[in-house]
């Protein structure tokens, strides 16, 4: 997220970001936002119980209130349902730790290295309803080194997330809007 906002400053960016929204009120991510002058929110699972629907209503709600068009999870670690997906079908953006398809769903550096893999990465997708099944707009790779963890892998791994999420988004924002970069 703190990738995504540093690139929306940038005065050629095609995106702004216009809330930071959480379903934890403790998220770092919210303080990070606040200190950058963003809007945010906090719209706490627990209070909705096992009312997924209620609880992704509400989230719809803000986005809706803040004029969003274009939804980019980043840190989002909750399954969403039919009902959200569909509404911003083509405008959610993810971005996973694994080159997909490889490795959806969660242990993706550990499985990765598990796997004998000379190399491991990360994709931006389009969010389907399938977990991490989504359209690929995006990928960049690192090399898997001989006596990696899947602390150190993460950590490279999340060094190409912050190159390539801001990359992607910007050129999907220029999509949506009709905007091609030669």
């Amino acid at each position: 997220m703190g990738a995504l906002v540093a690139a929306s400053l940038r005065p050629d960016c095609p995106y702004r970001v216009a809330v930071v929204i959480s379903n934890r009120p403790d998220a770092a991510g919210l303080d990070l936002a606040r200190s950058a002058g963003l809007p945010t929110v906090a719209v706490d699972h627990t209070a909705f119980g096992k009312d997924r629907a209620a609880h992704e209503q509400a989230i719809d709600a803000v986005l809706t209130a803040h004029g969003v068009q274009v939804v980019a999870l980043a840190g989002y670690m909750r399954l969403l349902t039919p009902w959200l997906v569909g509404r911003w079908a083509g405008r959610m953006l993810n971005i996973h730790p694994s080159l997909l398809p490889l490795y959806p769903g969660l242990d993706t550096h550990a499985r990765a290295i598990a796997a004998g893999d000379a190399e491991a990465g990360c994709t931006v997708h389009l969010v389907t309803e399938g977990v991490d099944e989504g359209p690929i707009l995006g990928q960049a790779r690192v090399p898997i080194l001989a006596g990696d963890t899947p602390d150190t892998l993460a950590a490279r791994v999340r060094t190409a997330e912050h190159d390539l999420y801001p990359r992607v988004l910007a050129e999907h924002c220029r999509q949506q809007n009709g905007v091609s970069r030669n």
